[in-house]
């Protein structure tokens, strides 16, 4: 059964590991080396090697997909603005709610932050219901 709309879903809290900027640089092809070079990263004035948005967007993804009984087929569209740099080994929480409910669809409001860092903002998920 969906969450009604008000309801928080579940949330979704991963801690991606130092490694994980290379392994999905190889997943991805983006071998940008601000994700996997933190000489690099720092001359271009960065604290770090920051995470591939696309990654924090896939555990938004993820949440999403949790609130729609974690059958991928339901989430029929999901859109978000990257908005800060996630950092590896800190922990990521995403967060959503409810925010409309047609009948045959709901809206989830999501957002994706690293402590005070919010990395994904104004993120809308549409699932289909069951």
């Amino acid at each position: 059964m969906a969450p009604a709309v008000g309801e928080k879903i579940d949330e979704v809290r991963v801690t991606p590991d130092k490694y994980l900027p290379h392994r999905y640089a190889g997943a991805s092809g983006d071998f940008n080396p601000i994700h996997i070079d933190p000489e690099f990263a720092k001359a271009v004035g960065l604290p770090n090697t920051i995470l591939h948005g696309l990654w924090s967007m896939a555990q938004v993804q993820r949440a999403a997909i949790q609130a729609a009984g974690n059958d991928p087929t339901k989430v029929k569209n999901l859109s978000a603005q990257f908005r800060g740099m996630g950092q590896p080994e800190t922990e990521v929480i995403v967060t959503g709610e409810v925010t409309e409910d047609d009948g045959t669809h709901i809206k989830i409001a999501l957002e994706a932050a690293q402590g005070d860092s919010r990395i994904i903002r104004n993120s809308v998920a549409v699932v289909e219901k069951s």
